[in-house]
């Protein structure tokens, strides 16, 4: 009890009948046990208890002075603040304490009244829940930007940079008491996380885009559990035309080539004549140094297709993370939506229950 402000008075009203009233007005300033966990749809139930800590109930007896409903209703037509809380119910009872001392048991009278508090949740709803939904939903339609095209990740930091403003500014609309974490407090840290899982995924799928064709092959592990199995899971297998496709065979050998041999039968031939014809210095040159050229033409196409290969595996292996995050985000948002949903519920209907 902190001191009382209420106005002194000075008189006794009494009735004809014996009965004395002194109706002496005091201000309590009262402190409530607040369980905060579904702020801002918490409802609380507080309990206030009156008796005399000095008269045992043969010196002092406490009754309620008119039914609790008449109290409740008085209550209501006196609430001048219509703000952040509604009343919604109150009871009472008479209760007797008993206590042991040396010299017997004694006992007092007791008055335990239950209030019954809702908070009312618009301008956390208005003000939190909606632009941070908001804020999380832009990041998810990001995943459709194309990151070899436009800088995903430019525009993500940005976002992330303008929910933390956010939490800043809306920081003083949060509890600061009670016994319990808020789950509004974790539903913004995990937003806060995603957005920075989804600025590191993007960081690593630009990397993989960019320098795919310098890394070296897949692991099988890696093969195995990103590109088989949890590309089912989020539904983004193979690409039909890499399915389809028959495996490249690596030939290891090359067919012996011999420029002279070859044209000597292709002129045999035109002529009808099978000897071999006799070549100059100077044609033989040319072939063998086209000879060359192709073999060399031949080897940078065969690496070019082997480091293909790998850069379409690290590609595919991008794809599969990103469509990875896009579906947890999508997961989340639902379960947080209907999450909130049936606190909203049980929140409007506890005035039935009550």
């Amino acid at each position: 009890m902190s001191d009382n402000q209420a106005p002194e008075t000075y008189y006794v009203y009494l009735y004809n009948n014996g009965k004395a009233e002194d109706r002496l007005p005091v201000h309590v300033i009262s402190s409530c046990k607040l369980s905060i966990y579904t702020f801002p749809f918490d409802i609380q139930n507080c309990t206030f208890t009156f008796n005399s800590y000095k008269h045992i109930n043969t010196d002092i007896q406490l009754s309620l002075l008119e039914p609790v409903e008449a109290t409740f209703q008085k209550s209501l037509k006196y609430m001048e603040t219509k703000g952040e809380w509604q009343l919604i119910a109150i009871t009472g009872k008479k209760s007797a304490t008993t206590y042991v001392y040396i010299d017997g048991l004694e006992s007092w009278d007791e008055l335990v009244y239950h209030i019954a508090l809702k908070r009312r949740p618009t301008l956390y709803v208005v003000n939190l829940l909606i632009p941070s939904y908001c804020l999380i939903t832009v990041d998810l339609f990001s995943f459709l930007l194309p990151p070899q095209n436009v800088d995903r990740s430019a525009f993500k930091m940005t976002l992330i940079l303008g929910y933390t403003v956010f939490l800043l500014l809306m920081n003083d609309l949060l509890p600061v008491t009670g016994d319990t974490i808020p789950l509004i407090n974790v539903f913004f840290s995990v937003c806060l996380a995603l957005m920075v899982a989804s600025l590191l995924e993007t960081i690593v799928v630009t990397n993989i885009l960019c320098g795919s064709s310098d890394y070296p092959p897949l692991p099988n592990w890696i093969k195995v559990l990103f590109l088989n199995y949890l590309a089912r899971m989020v539904c983004l297998g193979q690409k039909i035309s890499d399915q389809n496709s028959a495996p490249q065979k690596n030939t290891n050998y090359i067919i012996p080539y011999s420029p002279e041999k070859e044209i000597n039968q292709t002129r045999s031939h035109e002529k009808g004549i099978k000897t071999p014809l006799n070549l100059d210095g100077q044609e033989l040159k040319e072939l063998r140094m086209l000879h060359e050229d192709l073999l060399t033409i031949r080897q940078h196409v065969d690496n070019h297709f082997s480091s293909d290969q790998n850069s379409k595996e690290w590609i595919h292996l991008g794809e599969v993370i990103d469509r990875f995050l896009f579906a947890l985000y999508v997961v989340f948002l639902t379960v947080s939506f209907f999450t909130i949903l049936i606190f909203w519920l049980y929140w409007s209907s506890f005035d039935k229950k009550a």
